[in-house]
């Protein structure tokens, strides 16, 4: 079976499954995309590493990286090998002294993992046309699967408003009590805001 290189996308909140995100991931050389719902925690630990945010304390992924490199292990790969049932099964490609070893993992936890070590995320060509969904298919998925904008769901314009007023020294403190406080989704917020005003 031909192998498939996929990029992360980004991350957004599930409207169908409470407490859950969609995490998009899209084929490096095509249009195709694989949208993956997985938890709040691996959610979080993903956007921490693609944010390169340091918490006050290692995540659980951290804590594996750092053992991994402790033993000299690399991470070669995280490949995404079955779909079935509507279940992603994945596996990580592990490299020590050469010798490779496989070991399974649910998705979100091999990209967490993955994301780490800068590894390539693969999956095979039979996954991506049995649960990829086309530019087409994506507008009918988001209005089924992603944001509402109900009360309890992050609302961007009312947040936006909120951090308007802020200063910039307001923000940093925020963030670093974010931080500290491990609310990582605030954290990702504030360091948005920081940005868009110091492009």
């Amino acid at each position: 079976m031909q192998k498939v290189r996929l990029e992360i996308q980004g991350i957004a909140y599930s409207q169908t499954q409470s407490g859950s995100y969609v995490l998009t991931l899209i084929e490096a050389a095509g249009n195709r995309k694989l949208p993956i719902v997985i938890g709040g925690f691996e959610a979080q630990a993903i956007a921490v590493e693609l944010e390169k945010m340091i918490p006050n304390r290692p995540l659980t992924h951290d804590l594996f990286k750092s053992f991994c490199i402790s033993y000299d292990v690399t991470i070669k790969e995280v490949l995404i090998y079955k779909f079935e049932e509507g279940v992603f099964y994945a596996k990580l490609i592990c490299d020590k002294d050469g010798v490779h070893t496989e070991i399974d993992s649910r998705t979100s936890d091999a990209i967490a993992v993955g994301v780490r070590f800068n590894s390539p995320i693969y999956t095979f060509s039979n996954v991506l046309e049995d649960a990829g969904i086309t530019q087409d298919q994506e507008d009918a998925f988001e209005s089924d699967a992603l944001v509402s904008q109900d009360d309890d769901d992050f609302d961007i314009e009312e947040t936006v408003n909120d951090y308007s007023s802020s200063s910039m020294e307001d923000l940093e403190k925020q963030l670093q009590g974010a931080l500290e406080q491990e609310d990582y989704e605030l954290a990702s917020k504030l360091r948005d805001e920081i940005k868009k005003r110091n492009p």
